[in-house]
């Protein structure tokens, strides 16, 4: 069976020429990781020059290690019907959904796995909502918010390699370090690897570059 794991992008770059964030980029980037090899990620609803930068990234990033990847300027709704998958086959990861997760979800009654890609919003602003209202099945997986790459990660760990959630090493709130004068600490769940974050590649130096760029008057 090949999963299929979509993130509809909900951030606000649609009315800008702008590529999409550096942030986003690599949260993108590390889905395909996550996903691993076999898997397809496909990202919908995106601006014409966020498509061309991802796909360019996917193109110079080709490797047999990680997820295929595509980016559609479609919607999701629209790329289910151009693919012929029905609504019942698309399990929506939602924060308000009455089940967990479950190993047996990737049994094969679910064919893509539907997330929404607002990369963590602090607090959240529940835009999940947009996507709920469709009727799609849904699954939860936890009360904590994670990143939406992380989420990614769970999802697969859970419905491919049959783990359940409560069995999955996890980080609450990390304080990344930089240095002895410089932190962040991050509002969000993440999967733990060796007792650290599992952060995408180049994520810390971004933040730390953020950071100090905020200091800059």
């Amino acid at each position: 069976m090949t999963f299929t794991y979509v993130i509809e992008h909900m951030e606000e770059d649609e009315d800008t020429s702008k590529a999409i964030p550096k942030w986003v980029e690599l949260e993108y980037m590390h889905m395909r990781t996550l996903a691993g090899p076999g898997a397809h990620v496909q990202f919908t609803h995106l601006s014409q020059s966020s498509c061309k930068t991802l796909e360019s990234l996917f193109a110079s990033r080709a490797n047999a290690q990680v997820a295929s990847a595509a980016a559609h300027q479609q919607s999701v709704m629209e790329l289910m019907k151009a693919r012929g998958v029905p609504l019942d086959k698309v399990c929506l990861l939602d924060p308000k959904a009455e089940h967990e997760l479950a190993p047996e979800d990737g049994d094969g009654r679910f064919e893509w796995f539907l997330f929404g890609g607002i990369l963590g919003d602090d607090p959240p602003r529940d835009r999940t909502g947009e996507l709920r209202v469709l009727g799609f099945p849904t699954r939860h997986l936890g009360p904590v918010q994670m990143t939406t790459d992380t989420a990614l990660g769970v999802t697969k760990m859970v419905v491919q390699d049959k783990v359940a959630l409560s069995k999955i090493p996890y980080i609450d709130q990390p304080t990344i370090v930089f240095n002895s004068k410089e932190s962040v600490e991050m509002p969000f769940r993440y999967i733990a690897e060796d007792s650290e974050p599992k952060l995408p590649p180049g994520m810390k130096e971004h933040l730390h570059e953020d950071l100090n760029q905020s200091f800059d008057f």
